[in-house]
């Protein structure tokens, strides 16, 4: 039987050390609270994410090793960036965050359900109000086919879930989102967990450790709370696979 500390709900405890998570299932650290935003905010500031399906207690992670993204080091494929540089598709942020998260949840290929339920719909949208997370919407014609959301804090991106409804679709959204937040000077861009397709694009592990030192600096700098919607209004696509200016 797994034994992992139980939190308790609209209470002020803190998360157990990340170096008590077990090794497997990989990253579990603790169970139960709640999805309040200080809980969340409290969570992704220390490396700590919410991930459980349907009929589970909230389950609380922080895998070893951890996948992100350097964002000035992202890899464009040349077919990809061939492809950029004629795509008429147009960038947003902040524009339907509820709407991407509802298409990340939406049923896939080779999945039996999906862990975005109602419960952390409506929390994340919660933490959206407030500024906190952000969606980037890809849209071809008055159609979104991509999209990806996640947490920020200080200068540090949790990226949480993409969907593509276009070949491409996440993809543009992510390049989007990394080289976005390349040109703040934000350098990391998380992803979670490993990944063959997102290695593709230049995700590379971080040992856990280091990965939660990093962001003990990253997240207690200035960031950008509020809508985000202003910063991707001039962004093409066409620009994504060239070298990304720092303001």
């Amino acid at each position: 039987m797994i034994r992992i500390p139980v939190l308790q709900p609209e209470s002020d405890e803190a998360f157990p050390a990340v170096e008590t998570a077990l090794r497997e299932p990989n990253g579990l650290l603790a169970a139960g609270g709640d999805l309040r935003p200080t809980r969340l905010l409290q969570a992704y500031a220390q490396g700590i994410f919410p991930w459980f399906s349907p009929g589970e207690p909230i389950l609380w992670w922080a895998p070893d090793p951890r996948m992100v993204f350097a964002t000035d080091a992202m890899h464009v494929p040349r077919r990809l960036a061939r492809w950029l540089s004629n795509c008429d598709w147009r960038i947003s942020a902040d524009g339907d965050f509820a709407g991407v998260m509802r298409a990340c949840a939406a049923p896939r290929a080779g999945q039996s359900g999906t862990w975005i339920t109602r419960h952390m719909l409506d929390a994340y949208t919660q933490l959206h109000e407030l500024g906190h997370a952000h969606s980037v919407e890809v849209y071809a014609g008055d159609d979104c086919v991509g999209g990806i959301y996640g947490v920020a804090i200080g200068r540090m991106f949790f990226g949480e879930s993409m969907f593509s409804r276009a070949s491409n679709g996440s993809k543009v959204a992510l390049l989007a989102l990394a080289h976005r937040l390349r040109s703040w000077g934000w350098p990391l861009l998380d992803a979670q967990v490993s990944s063959a397709h997102l290695q593709t694009l230049g995700a590379l592990e971080l040992p856990r450790a280091e990965f939660c030192r990093r962001i003990a600096g990253l997240v207690t700098q200035p960031g950008r709370t509020g809508t985000w919607h202003e910063d991707f209004a001039t962004l093409r696509p066409s620009s994504l696979a060239l070298p990304c200016p720092i303001r």
